[in-house]
């Protein structure tokens, strides 16, 4: 029986309702991109910092081999896209580090800082590491005098 007077209801989606489906869509696929974009960037940084710790570990182990420890020595160098350079001078102590300073003048070793700067990148974007440790020689070895 049909009833006159009451509208057919069509099983389709209006306009309004697709343009409304289509702008969620676009939100979330937006978000989603800006999300996988942050994890790249953050991926492309935790590489350049673990290849310039390796750099880094790479000429702190020269020092001593290929690398003279002499008090007052510098050199600089290019270890693919990483520019470093280090400064190897005769360590101080801090303040709490004063007795090991002193140990090792009685015990008759120099203590040597070998100080590694890694840098990369191009400005205004460019990044610097600082590595730094302390390395021991017998006192009488030492080939540079205090200045």
């Amino acid at each position: 029986m049909i009833v006159r007077g009451m509208a057919r209801t069509s099983g389709g989606f209006t306009l309004l309702e697709l343009l409304l489906a289509f702008m969620v869509f676009a939100l979330s696929f937006a978000t989603v991109l800006e999300i996988l974009s942050g994890s790249m960037r953050n991926t492309v940084r935790a590489r350049h910092f673990t290849e310039a710790a390796l750099t880094a570990q790479s000429m702190m182990d020269q020092v001593g081999v290929t690398i003279p420890l002499e008090d007052g020595f510098s050199v600089a160098g290019e270890e693919g896209e990483y520019r470093w350079e280090m400064e190897i001078y005769r360590y101080q102590g801090g303040e709490r580090e004063i007795d090991s300073v002193q140990l090792a003048e009685l015990t008759g070793v120099a203590l040597l800082q070998v100080d590694l700067y890694v840098s990369w990148g191009e400005p205004p974007r460019n990044q610097t590491r600082r590595f730094s440790t302390v390395k021991a020689l017998l006192a009488g070895r030492l080939e540079r005098t205090e200045p």
